[in-house]
């Protein structure tokens, strides 16, 4: 008798490639890997960087994007979609012309360098908000990339609470203003708004460098736990757990000079 064969559910991870392994596409495929997900990808850019930054990019063109999402969408069944750094205007609005066909979309704006400085132009910022926000389940800025969308800072609490409900007015059906360490909270604070309703999402602070790569993190598991089934809130409650104890895996490590990786599960308790 032959054994009963279960497939694994299937993730697909829309971003630019980390060659020090931090973050982006790598990032998202050990998250997704850790959720016992399948993880697949379409890499919209390269880049040069290590734990210390950025120290060039190679965009992938447009074009070439959109060849690896046929390739992927005709042949495997995506559950679940995260999107990071899509590089170009022009690869933003590529990805929101085939956002009917990306099930459980978490947009992950990747807008701003940790160096602070942005990485595109307002084109790129206006096409986040007219043509992916509105395709979204679940969109995740933090809160540089919130200050860049709206045009004003977003510091505090209560500044990230009136950014996650004017973002929710893009359509996007959640948004999660992620707040890290908000100016007035000992906690890692982040903003939740769905359907009108606004909460918070905290953990404790992890007094860490090793942090590159936690805004893709918790995105991908996001995503991952979305494939698996799981309803928003419940995955985004169970990401945020697991970014924690990401970064208490990794918070003794010594990886390279700068910002360090997070670790990657399983951990000491089982993912439920």
């Amino acid at each position: 008798m032959n054994p009963v064969v279960t497939n694994p559910v299937v993730a697909l991870t829309i971003a630019g490639s980390d060659s020090g392994g931090g973050a982006g596409i790598q990032a998202d495929l050990k998250t997704f890997a850790a959720h016992r997900v399948f993880g697949t990808s379409v890499i919209t850019a390269l880049t040069a960087q290590n734990t210390t930054g950025v120290k060039g990019i190679s965009v992938v063109d447009p074009g070439f994007v959109g060849a690896q999402l046929d390739a992927v969408l005709a042949d495997l069944p995506v559950a679940a979609v995260k999107t990071g750094m899509l590089a170009t205007p022009e690869t933003v609005a590529l990805v929101a012309g085939y956002a009917p066909r990306l099930p459980g979309l978490v947009v992950d704006p990747v807008l701003v360098a940790s160096s602070g400085d942005r990485l595109f132009t307002r084109d790129a910022e206006r096409a986040y908000l007219d043509l992916l926000f509105p395709h979204a389940a679940v969109v995740t800025p933090n809160l540089r990339e919130a200050s860049v969308l709206l045009g004003r800072d977003v510091l505090d609490v209560d500044d990230a609470i009136k950014a996650a409900e004017d973002l929710a007015a893009t359509g996007a059906r959640c948004v999660v203003v992620k707040g890290g360490h908000l100016r007035g909270s000992r906690d890692a604070v982040d903003v939740v708004c769905a359907g009108g309703t606004v909460e918070l999402l905290s953990a404790p602070w992890v007094d860490t460098a090793n942090n590159h790569g936690t805004g893709c993190t918790l995105a991908a598991a996001t995503a991952a736990r979305l494939a698996l089934g799981q309803p928003v809130a419940e995955a985004l409650a169970g990401a945020k757990e697991y970014v924690h104890a990401a970064l208490v895996a990794s918070s003794g490590w010594r990886l390279g000079t700068g910002h360090g990786p997070l670790a990657w599960g399983p951990f000491e308790r089982p993912l439920t």
